[in-house]
């Protein structure tokens, strides 16, 4: 087996063709529906839209958060870089009660380059995609969020990848097992870079499949900076669905923004 320091290093654009097959079998296994129920609970209590709001859910899935806000009277657009998963959001829509169905939108689309103006009253980006690519690229995601939005519509980031969050507790190598999948993650930080280089190896039935990763690492300050510079103003930071205060090792960060 290679060093440490003969690992592989994933491209800037590895998010382009990671997202397909096992990966998205891994994510639909991860999620239970209670915790999406959480979340979009959370989602309509910090983006204070009323029912019937439109609101950008990028990059979306297979459309998990959008389909539970529809049920409680949002029309949301899913936008998601991943053929797969829209393919699949499409064909759960065709399942759902017409009312619902509705009020949903899913496209394939890239976050760098996010169409329209003054078209959502909400947005936001869950699942730790914030962080995908490299500073330039999340300004330009940020400021297309910005300009999509409406006057005073709110964005919500959610990730478990902020510094505070990940850095206290970083593990080279761990194993999870999730439904009939393993998957060990082998990882390195890039201290000059302030980016994780992974190479996730998915087991199951025997067969073995590996995919590389790179996440850019920013910390919460830097966040909400970037979120400043796009021109949305930060409201508050939480540490859970449950409106915990963020501090230094909390697992995951949620960072209310509203545009001006």
């Amino acid at each position: 087996m290679a060093g440490r320091n003969q690992m592989e290093t994933a491209p800037p654009n590895w998010f382009e063709d990671f997202f397909h097959g096992i990966t998205l079998d891994l994510w639909r296994q991860a999620i239970p529906p209670e915790h999406t129920a959480k979340e979009a609970a959370f989602l309509i209590k910090n983006l204070a839209c009323e029912p019937g709001a439109h609101l950008l859910d990028i990059p979306c899935g297979n459309g998990r958060l959008s389909f539970e806000l529809a049920t409680h009277g949002y029309r949301v657009t899913g936008i998601d870089i991943s053929n797969e998963f829209i393919e699949e959001a499409q064909s759960l829509k065709t399942k759902i009660p017409d009312d619902s169905a509705a009020r949903l939108e899913f496209m394939i689309g890239d976050m760098r380059s996010i169409e329209g103006e003054g078209i959502y009253d909400g947005a936001y980006c869950f699942g730790n995609s914030f962080g995908f690519m490299q500073f330039e690229n999340m300004a330009k995601f940020l400021s297309g969020v910005a300009r999509a939005l409406k006057p005073g519509g709110r964005f919500i980031v959610n990730t478990g990848m902020a510094a505070e969050s990940l850095l206290p507790d970083f593990e080279e190598q761990s194993c999870h097992e999730v439904g009939d999948i393993t998957t060990t993650i082998k990882e390195r930080y890039l201290a000059t870079e302030s980016c994780v280089d992974s190479e996730y190896i998915f087991e199951r039935n025997g067969v073995s499949e590996s995919r590389k990763a790179r996440h850019w690492i920013y910390t919460t300050a830097e966040i909400q900076r970037m979120l400043e510079r796009a021109g949305l103003e930060v409201v508050e930071c939480f540490g859970s669905t449950d409106g915990d205060p963020f501090k230094l090792g909390t697992r995951e960060l949620f960072v209310v923004s509203r545009k001006g």
